[in-house]
């Protein structure tokens, strides 16, 4: 077999180690190694931890470690619930090849996609589904999908999954698993719904974290550019002139197409992402955006949330996020898994008292945005500017 990895330190089977070597995992990020002994013990996990921080392995790995037996027609044996299609994809796409290597299935069920499709996988049999709570509450009513057989049961970005208004889906869901007798749960913040669904539906788990609430995976910068309308386009093409994988953050699709166009204009490498299109369309998307062939990805934050991607260098924030949540979540996409990042605000004229009032909640020094114009040769370079916040 290959060589044992780090993770059969922490107690993971060979014949899942085995996939994990073949997939080039050698060494667990901080939150694998706390998280997959207690796990493997068959405890219930809280996990707080943000994405890109490796918790997809945490989380995944002791559950194909643990299932027992082989996954009957419609009925897994394995539940990973995900907040948006695209992060149903990207942990499916995750946790496919190691278990492979263990003759093991996982399957991603969401919408968007072929209903029927999805449905015919299933009756081969499957270990681990890996879906969004409506797709699967569509295929249990209709009889297409009995989760009676599920022994463990992972939430996955839960804070998201609430903040969405699924909380009522996702704790019917949690009925049907009435084999269900171990529960994970990873999320950003473990209070508020998330805290209602720990207390209601796990026994005693055990708490995993490797941040602070607030904190943010690697070295961020926060910067705060004064800058005029007509210039915000050029700006953010300068800053993606230096800055491998930048995404950009709107309010709204109609912004998401005028922005995309804009760079397109300028000869940036862009493109759009929110739901106004199709599912295809945005997959395209971000496998062009992860490959590194498309520079900037221009997203509403509903359609950006699955984003899983290790190495994007800047998040640009179009206009001020309208609270610490939305600025917090937009940001967690940069300075991940040990990387440094930059996440940067543009603030127009009339939003200074807004970033004040942001940079307070955020427990930031109360920086004044640096003026700029798109021809400012700091952008190109942005540890040149002196003013820049640091967590």
């Amino acid at each position: 077999m290959e060589t044992p990895t780090g993770f059969a330190e922490l107690g993971v089977p060979e014949r899942i180690d085995i996939g994990l070597a073949a997939c080039g995992f050698a060494t667990p990020f901080a939150i694998q190694t706390e998280a997959i002994p207690v796990a493997m013990r068959g405890d219930d996990v809280c996990g707080r931890a943000k994405t890109g921080s490796g918790k997809t392995l945490a989380f995944g790995v002791p559950m194909l470690a643990r299932i027992e037996g082989r996954g009957a027609p419609g009925r897994p044996l394995g539940l990973v619930l995900v907040p948006t299609r695209e992060l149903a994809v990207q942990v499916a796409e995750v946790l496919e090849p190691v278990a492979s290597k263990a003759s093991m299935r996982v399957l991603p069920v969401y919408g968007g996609a072929s209903r029927d499709g999805q449905i015919a996988e299933l009756n081969k049999g499957v270990e681990l589904v890996v879906a969004t709570p409506l797709r699967l509450i569509d295929l249990i009513k209709s009889d297409e999908v009995d989760l009676s057989d599920v022994q463990i049961v992972t939430l996955d970005e839960a804070d998201r999954m609430a903040d969405d208004g699924f909380t009522p889906q996702v704790e019917w869901i949690l009925r049907h698993c009435t084999g269900r007798r171990q529960t994970m749960l990873f999320s950003a913040t473990l209070d508020g719904d998330v805290g209602h669904l720990i207390r209601a539906y796990m026994t005693d788990p055990v708490e995993v974290a490797i941040d602070a609430v607030t904190d943010t995976v690697g070295t961020m910068h926060h910067l705060f550019l004064a800058v005029h309308h007509m210039d915000k386009a050029r700006v953010v093409g300068s800053i993606a002139r230096s800055i491998p994988k930048v995404v950009v953050f709107c309010q709204t699709k109609r912004l998401c197409d005028k922005v995309e166009g804009a760079l397109v204009d300028l000869g940036v490498n862009a493109a759009a992402i929110h739901g106004d299109l199709s599912q295809a369309a945005r997959e395209r998307a971000l496998q062009r955006f992860g490959d590194g062939r498309l520079a900037v990805l221009v997203a509403t934050d509903v359609a950006a949330r699955g984003i899983d991607i290790d190495d994007i260098g800047a998040v640009v924030h179009y206009d001020p996020p309208g609270d610490v949540k939305d600025y917090l979540h937009r940001s967690g996409r940069t300075a991940r898994a040990g990387r440094d990042g930059w996440a940067v605000t543009l603030v127009e004229y009339n939003q200074h008292t807004q970033v004040r009032v942001l940079q307070r909640l955020l427990r930031l020094p109360a920086v004044k945005p640096v003026e700029v114009f798109s021809n400012d040769d700091r952008l190109l370079d942005l540890s040149r500017f002196e003013t820049d916040v640091t967590t």
